[in-house]
């Protein structure tokens, strides 16, 4: 089965294979330079063809970014396959990947820079800097920029959340207003670990509404400016315009990808979740984890200041795939990868996945980047893991590399079989909707999430949340429709006679307001 799956994607990829073997030779030629040692240079070589192998077997991911970084040297630096199926762009060292939740590292590291000149604290309660805002006074009494930043706030905005990182439905304004709908989570009191975005939301809109600084700029200005990382960015539009960036896919069958229909946009890049980088970018971030702060022969951070964004300031016992988390610091998870410590960040979203990771002890990192987060988003997580068995000469490598590969095509004809299985029930269901279509077009408002729109298309309902949108279809109960504004997440809208429910809120129809 495996040799034959082999020969449909060889085939499927011979169309761009000239493409591929240059850039696999430009991302050798970045790595060989960086060594002088032969050994070394043969693991860059080994690390390389795994690449291609992986690529090449799996099938689905149309492109990957790598950066490998050993102490204050770039091992690999470079891209493999393309940046989009339709333009076919290749990947190189500079295309630009969005990196999701290893955003968080960034914005956490800007954050401790300003709690080292005292311009906020870290360990005191809000309410000690953050001046007059709308956030509840128990809760900016007690809690500190720490618990949002480790994920042990207790706090809950799903308002923000849902406006930050989806609908992209916000202004500074609506942000300031929107602290006011923050509760205590009951199931995750204070002190407790539970991993959301809402930290970081609230953490950056209490700095804006005092400093009058978006947490752009401060990304910017605190990060990315001391260590010369030139392109990456919180603006997609700006990448753009310099750069290829990568398009997230979804892959619905073992032979290609397509790109997803929700891709971030200016409006959906937030502090917890909202940069693009690239190989050659996240190459120096490493470096500067490796090295607390220096780079290029520079302290270009205070010494202490980034090696204390990895300490531990909460617990955990979590495994996830082949890791254990222990604790969670300012930005990082930590825990191990086999006996070695492995501080890591890992993130995905609309068919992107990012995997950022480094052992301080080997004073070894590892970016991984890719395209499609369907079915074997995981790769990347394999190629980082390939990295450090390779550098820790695993015997037998290529023969377990090569049955953990055989794993991962048997996952995703699995999930190929239930996405497909899942597709046709929907299909085949009918509809629940006792009314003509027109009569549930409209405009409908919520105060906290927002506003959605119906309209009617080719015999559907079409439903917009701000930047994202989807054709519905069927639901199982009465006046109800089933929509992915975000992809393989289905949701529900139930109408009333003036209203809908959508996600347990209500919105209500504005009046002498109706869409055709």
């Amino acid at each position: 089965m495996i040799v034959i799956l082999l020969m449909i994607i060889e085939a499927l990829m011979s169309r761009y294979r000239t493409a591929l073997s240059l850039l696999a030779l430009t991302s050798f030629l970045v790595a060989t330079p960086a060594w002088s040692e032969p050994g070394k240079t043969r693991q860059a070589a080994d690390i390389d063809a795994f690449v291609r192998r992986a690529m090449a077997t799996v099938g689905t991911v149309p492109g990957l970014s790598l950066a490998v970084v050993a102490g204050e040297d770039a091992v690999i630096v470079g891209g493999y396959g393309v940046a989009d199926v339709e333009s076919r762009h290749p990947v190189d060292a500079d295309t630009a990947f969005y990196i999701a939740s290893a955003t968080k590292s960034f914005t956490a590291l800007a954050i401790a820079r300003m709690g080292e000149r005292g311009e906020v604290s870290l360990d005191e309660p809000l309410s000690r800097w953050a001046g007059n805002s709308a956030l509840p006074t128990d809760q900016s009494a007690t809690v500190t920029l720490t618990d949002l930043l480790s994920h042990q706030s207790g706090l809950s905005n799903e308002a923000m959340g849902y406006r930050l990182a989806f609908s992209g439905q916000h202004t500074p304004t609506v942000l300031q207003g929107l602290l006011a709908l923050t509760t205590m989570n009951a199931e995750a009191p204070r002190g407790t670990f539970q991993y959301t975005n809402i930290g970081y939301n609230i953490a950056t809109t209490l700095i804006e509404g005092r400093f009058g600084q978006s947490w752009q700029t401060l990304v910017r200005d605190e990060v990315l400016v001391p260590a010369g990382m030139t392109r990456t960015t919180a603006f997609i539009s700006q990448a753009r315009q310099t750069d290829t960036v990568a398009t997230g896919h979804l892959a619905y069958s073992a032979a290609a990808a397509s790109p997803s229909p929700l891709q971030k946009v200016d409006e959906t890049m937030q502090s917890a979740g909202g940069l693009v980088s690239t190989a050659r970018d996240m190459a120096r971030w490493l470096e500067v984890q490796i090295n607390d702060g220096e780079l290029d022969g520079r302290q270009v951070f205070p010494p202490g200041l980034v090696a204390s964004t990895h300490r531990a300031r909460v617990a955990q016992d979590r495994t996830f795939g082949r890791y254990h988390r222990d604790g969670y610091g300012l930005g990082w998870q930590t825990g191990r990868y086999g006996d070695d410590v492995l501080i890591h960040h890992f993130g995905n979203f609309g068919g992107s996945r990012a995997h950022v990771s480094f052992m301080p002890e080997r004073r070894l990192g590892v970016a991984v980047m890719v395209n499609e987060d369907l079915v074997t988003g995981e790769l990347a997580d394999l190629v980082a893991n390939y990295v450090y068995d390779r550098f820790a000469d695993l015997p037998d490598i290529d023969a377990r590399y090569d049955a953990l590969l055989a794993e991962m095509v048997a996952t995703r004809d699995r999930r190929l079989a239930a996405l497909t299985a899942a597709r046709e029930e929907r299909a085949a269901r009918p509809s629940m909707l006792s009314r003509p279509l027109a009569a549930y077009v409209g405009i409908y408002d919520n105060p906290a999430m927002g506003t959605l729109v119906i309209d009617q298309e080719n015999g559907h309902l079409v439903v917009q949340s701000g930047v994202m949108s989807a054709i519905s279809e069927p639901a199982t109960d009465a006046e109800s429709i089933r929509v992915e504004l975000v992809p393989m997440q289905g949701q529900t809208i139930t109408f009333g006679a003036e209203d809908l429910t959508f996600d347990g809120h209500v919105f209500v129809r504005r009046q002498g307001v109706r869409r055709s």
